[in-house]
Formats: C-alpha cells, sequence, structure tokens
C-alpha cells in the first residue's frame, strides 16, 4: 500500500495545468457502449478511477487503446456482456453509469453494488426510478438485474437532484422511442459536458445548464471525437492548498466561469485569486480573515446542487478554515460521514467542535502537527495532505490509492511546487 511522507510549513510556489474532469470523465467513457462507432475522448485524467472504468469496458468486449496522454480510442463494436463483474463494481461508485448504455443498448444489465467511497449512505433509488420509468423492469437479490424488451420516453422527475442518475437517465433516454422530460435534474458541468458529448455523437437534448432536460430519442448514434472540461474540484483543492502554505500559484485551463460559487466560499475566508481568461492566479499575502455576515454573524459555507457550493469540496474547505482567522460553520449536508475525517484535524491540533454528522464550527487559526493519517475517501484525503503541507513536521499519510483514484499525478504536481514530499 503506498504512502505519502511529507514535511509541512513551506509555501507552494509556481504553475499547474488543470486536469481533465473526473467526474466528466467517467460518464463519457460509459456513454461510449451507446455507440458502435469509434469515439475519441481527449483530456481524461490519468487517475485510478478512470482506469477501472476502462478495465470495465475491456471486461464487456470493448477495445480501448491510448493515443497520448489523456487521448484513448474507445470501439464498442461488439459488446460481449452485460454483466458488470463484482472485481470492478467493488473498486469504484461510478460503475453504476454502465447501468444505463447498457440498458438502452443491450436490453438487460446485471451487476452487483457499487463499491467506492465510504461517506455515508448513498441511495441508488433514484436510479431504478428513472430506469422504471423508460420501461425498465428491475429485480435485486443481492444483484441488480434490469432487462428492457423496449425502452420508452417518459416524463420523469426526479425525487432528487443526483448526477450520476440524471446521467443514466440522460443516456438511457438517448436512444430510447420518444421524448423524455427529465425534471429536477443534476446540470452540473460534467452533467453538461455529458450532453454535449451525447449531442456531437447526433443525441438531440436540449435544456443543458438547466434543471430540465429534454431529449428526444434517436434509433442510433455514431461516433465522436470530444474533449471534457477541466476539473474544478482539482482547481478548488489547489486554491486551498496555496492560500494555506502562504504560497503563490498560477493554473492554467482552470475554467474560472466553473467556480463562482467556490470564489464566493473562499472570499468569505479572506482569500481571492486574481483571472486572466482561464487562467487563476492565487497571489501570496493573503489577509485569511473571515469575513463576518451582517450584524457580526458567523458565517456559513454550506454544500448544494449546482451552482451552489459542491459538496466534495466541503473537506478541503474545513482544512483552509483551520488557518484562517475567525470562526466559520462548515454544513455539509449530502453525507452523513463525510465530516468524521475532522477527528484526525483535531489531533493534529485544529480548534473544530464537531455538532453533529454534518454540521463543524471551526475557529482559527491553528498551528497544526505532525501526525499519522489514513485517506477514508478521495476528497477527506486531499484535506490531509492540504493540513500537512500546512503542519509543522514529518507527516505521513496512508491508503493513498483513495486520493489518487482523483487527482492526477498529484505527488509530481506538489513537488514541483517546491512541497517536501514523497510517494513510497
Amino acid at each position: 500500500m503506498n504512502k505519502y511522507i511529507i514535511e509541512g510549513s513551506f509555501p507552494l510556489k509556481g504553475k499547474i495545468k488543470a486536469s481533465g474532469n473526473k467526474n466528466s470523465a467517467l460518464p463519457c467513457i460509459a456513454a461510449t457502449l451507446l455507440t458502435d462507432s469509434e469515439v475519441i475522448l481527449k483530456n481524461i485524467p490519468e487517475i485510478e478511477d478512470v482506469r477501472v472504468m476502462f478495465e470495465v469496458l475491456k471486461s464487456l468486449g470493448v477495445k480501448v487503446s491510448r493515443k497520448s496522454h489523456g487521448v484513448y480510442s474507445i470501439i464498442t463494436t461488439d459488446i460481449k456482456s452485460s454483466e458488470i463483474l463484482a472485481e470492478h463494481a467493488n473498486n469504484i461508485r461510478a460503475s453504476i453509469l454502465f447501468a444505463g448504455p447498457l440498458l438502452a443498448r443491450t436490453g438487460k444489465v446485471m451487476m452487483p453494488p457499487p463499491g467506492g467511497d465510504v461517506i455515508g449512505r448513498r441511495r441508488l433509488d433514484t436510479h431504478f426510478l428513472a430506469f422504471t420509468a423508460l420501461g425498465a423492469q428491475i429485480e435485486i437479490d443481492g444483484m441488480f438485474r434490469l432487462n428492457a424488451n423496449k425502452l420508452v420516453g417518459a416524463d420523469i422527475f426526479m425525487d432528487e437532484a443526483s448526477v450520476t442518475a440524471t446521467e443514466n437517465a440522460i443516456m438511457a433516454a438517448s436512444i430510447a422511442s420518444g421524448k423524455t422530460t427529465i425534471m429536477n435534474a443534476a446540470s452540473e458541468p460534467h452533467v453538461q459536458d455529458l450532453c454535449n458529448m451525447l449531442n456531437s455523437m447526433g443525441a438531440k437534448i436540449s435544456g443543458i445548464g438547466s434543471n430540465i432536460l429534454y431529449i428526444e430519442g434517436v434509433k442510433k448514434l455514431g461516433g465522436t471525437e470530444f474533449e471534457i472540461g477541466s476539473d474544478f474540484m482539482e482547481v478548488g483543492s489547489f486554491i486551498g492548498l496555496a492560500a494555506v502554505t502562504r504560497g503563490e500559484l498560477e493554473i492554467e485551463n482552470a475554467d474560472p466561469e466553473h467556480l463562482r460559487m467556490v470564489k464566493i466560499a473562499f472570499n468569505k475566508l479572506g482569500i481571492h485569486w486574481e483571472t486572466d481568461g482561464s487562467t487563476i492566479r492565487i497571489p501570496s499575502g493573503q489577509d485569511m480573515r473571515v469575513s463576518p455576515e451582517l450584524g457580526g454573524m458567523i458565517p456559513k459555507i454550506d454544500d448544494s446542487p449546482w451552482p451552489g457550493f459542491p459538496a466534495d469540496l466541503t473537506s478541503i474547505m474545513t482544512v483552509v478554515a483551520t488557518q484562517v482567522e475567525g470562526t466559520v460553520l462548515i454544513h455539509e449536508k449530502m453525507f452523513e460521514s463525510r465530516m468524521f475525517f475532522v477527528d484526525k484535524l483535531i489531533g493534529m491540533g485544529a480548534r473544530i467542535i464537531l455538532c453533529d454528522p454534518h454540521r463543524a464550527v471551526v475557529s482559527g487559526p491553528a498551528r497544526l502537527r505532525a501526525a499519522e493519517l489514513v485517506s477514508p475517501d478521495v476528497r477527506a484525503g486531499m484535506a490531509m495532505v492540504i493540513a500537512a503541507l500546512c503542519a509543522e513536521g514529518k507527516s505521513v499519510i496512508q491508503n493513498v490509492y483513495q486520493i489518487e483514484r482523483g487527482y492526477e499525478s498529484l505527488s509530481e504536481k506538489l513537488i514541483s511546487l517546491g512541497a517536501k514530499i514523497e510517494r513510497v
């Protein structure tokens, strides 16, 4: 099992380029099953989750070839199986994204419940409600078994704005018979990427970027060459990293238009950046002081569906808040266990009161001490890396597999910025 050894208290300075959006890459990879023509995907991050998704495609009989860094050719002429193997499903929650395209292409799917991060209950009901509305029959006996002689367009109202459930519904409806309306749809940039990719393949999807999608099913989709957008979760993580290490960072290809709510949240902590086209510059010498709300009230950073503050960055903001003068409430509404990693921060010297599984009051600044840590999930793991980089002494972070599932070439990028980090 790989680990990071990190010596903290060094300001990070330099320039990096944002990686491709992991959360765009995964559904776009699954969507290649909807056509028997070649699809070329560009700007794909070279991370563990992507590798597993490609392994799933290969197990189904799909030809996957790497053309260059981040560029892949996928040819799905023949699909030899409609079963997702447990060895793949257990490793990645995004394996559920194969259900929609397999059901639409082959009329059947068999798979075990997906694995992935352990951050509380992550329900799948919304996926199956959408599939049922489109005409699928579902059996659950320890395995998920979906069958559909024919998918027919429907009026679907999602019981929650689930990103992956929205993506599954979009993929299944794209080649269903008739028209589909998806209301209360997720509208994150990665959902938009999927819709734009499918439209480039011949799908007819409108309402992209809103919470109401209109899909007119087509008989067949063709091939395409599509480049996914940048990973705003990675960008947000590196903004926090630059701030807490008192460094100076330039992030190219950062897609600032996707960071408007993230910018508001960082501004509450006295952290600002400059924008030049698609480049973001985080200067040194940040104020790093909490801005009280009107009347002197303690401000709150809370997550919500797009375009609200992204849930995946609440772990990052919790660590950043430990280095800022003042008090802030972090309210993570979506997952019951995501905030439990804060006991590790408290052990490092952070001043945090965990009110309940969803809320933490953070007072800063606190001098963090090095510690032995274990990464529980992608985002909490990255938060621990940030904490270790601004802590005094040498920290060890175990289970970095979890971190590298979502961050491309992380140790190499950090070393290029002057971090004292060793991957063992």
